[in-house]
């Protein structure tokens, strides 16, 4: 028996190795070959552009992959991203990578482009998406060009507006009867208020007018939808599951890659908005393992569009969750009156007395008080 478990061991030992060393092998010789494209509309407060957040994101997956990366846009040349934390550890990791922001400060003109090259193109969001990709014809014949060679496509958030336009060779939609995901019209209207007003059009209907099947989660949550070899997620959380899809449509087998903070913590409020009540238990009892502040804002903002009971009531707990750790008067506000609307009479009056005891000049809360 002694010498059976020794042998089962030696086997399972040696299996393992094999399995490691073959994902090892497979991300340094891999041949594949990505296109990413930037939208080159950034212009400081002026005018919006891409998210570096996504593009660090997607790019370090496809490093991490072996697999080559080129950047392109409309004009070419060096493009600006919107405002984002370079401390973030994602993006902190890719501007100290010489070679790859050496291609992003100079990127290709997408008129350029040999399709031929390229086994998928991946496109990156940010608001400036929606003004140059749909415009630009070098693009939309690159993305059907390497669709119809068996290529795959992918994009997140704003990026599926280079889609919009792309037409085959038989002049249907790229997009046409096919599974297709991006910022939705609600994420649009809480998050994207400052350009709104200034788009030809609001993606999600677009895509739908161009014949597409379009499906979607809560808002900020990861979705991903995959027909076939077209792959697009609705927001950036999605952008870490969107570029391993892609990496699985090549026929890779994805390396495992360290889960940043924000996405872990989206993962679990995701968990507890689908109905698993342990979900919110996980959050609160492991606070230092997640992002708690973004917690609370998730269900501040999802407080907004809710319309059922139990919106309100799923807010109300991820707002609380993360009540001490905002320790804000308007976030505690908003708390009482949610408390007030759910019937929590007490609650509510217990949250506005702790709200008075640290802020005894607090007006709002007083006159609210006074109401119940």
């Amino acid at each position: 028996m002694n010498i059976l478990k020794q042998t089962l061991l030696v086997i399972t030992t040696l299996l393992a190795t094999l399995i490691v060393t073959t994902l090892q092998v497979q991300a340094e010789t891999n041949t594949k070959k990505v296109l990413m494209v930037v939208s080159g509309n950034g212009q400081g407060e002026e005018k919006p552009g891409y998210e570096f957040d996504e593009f660090s994101k997607a790019y370090s997956v496809f490093k991490d992959n072996g697999i080559t990366v080129d950047i392109a846009s409309p004009k070419g040349g060096q493009v600006e991203a919107d405002k984002y934390d370079p401390s973030k550890s994602y993006n902190a990791k890719v501007l100290i990578d010489e070679a790859i922001m050496a291609k992003l400060n100079n990127t290709l003109a997408t008129s350029t482009i040999d399709a031929k090259a390229y086994d998928a193109v991946f496109v990156v969001g940010g608001k400036g998406a929606m003004f140059d990709l749909p415009k630009d014809k070098a693009l939309q014949s690159v993305i059907a060009q390497i669709y119809q060679q068996q290529g795959s496509v992918a994009a997140v958030c704003h990026g599926p507006a280079a889609l919009v336009n792309v037409k085959l060779k038989d002049g249907s939609y790229l997009v046409a009867n096919k599974a297709i995901n991006s910022f939705t019209n609600q994420e649009e209207k809480l998050f994207g208020q400052k350009w709104i007003n200034d788009f030809d059009f609001m993606l999600e209907d677009k895509l739908s007018e161009r014949g597409a099947n379009f499906q979607s989660s809560e808002i900020m949550l990861s979705h991903v939808a995959i027909d076939g070899r077209l792959i697009t997620g609705q927001n950036p959380t999605s952008t870490v599951d969107v570029a391993t899809a892609l990496v699985k449509s090549l026929g890779l087998t994805p390396v495992k890659v360290a889960v940043e903070l924000e996405d872990k913590t989206m993962a679990v409020v995701a968990k507890f908005i689908a109905g698993d009540k342990s979900a919110l238990e996980t959050l609160a009892n492991n606070q230092a393992q997640y992002h708690i502040p973004l917690v609370g804002m998730y269900g501040f903002y999802f407080l907004k569009i809710a319309d059922t009971t139990l919106d309100f009531e799923q807010s109300l707990a991820l707002m609380l969750v993360a009540q001490k750790a905002i320790n804000s008067p308007n976030l505690d506000m908003t708390i009482a009156k949610t408390q007030s609307k759910l019937g929590q009479a007490a609650n509510a009056k217990a949250t506005l007395n702790q709200l008075i005891t640290a802020k005894p000049d607090f007006k709002p809360a007083q006159d609210m008080l006074k109401t119940l």
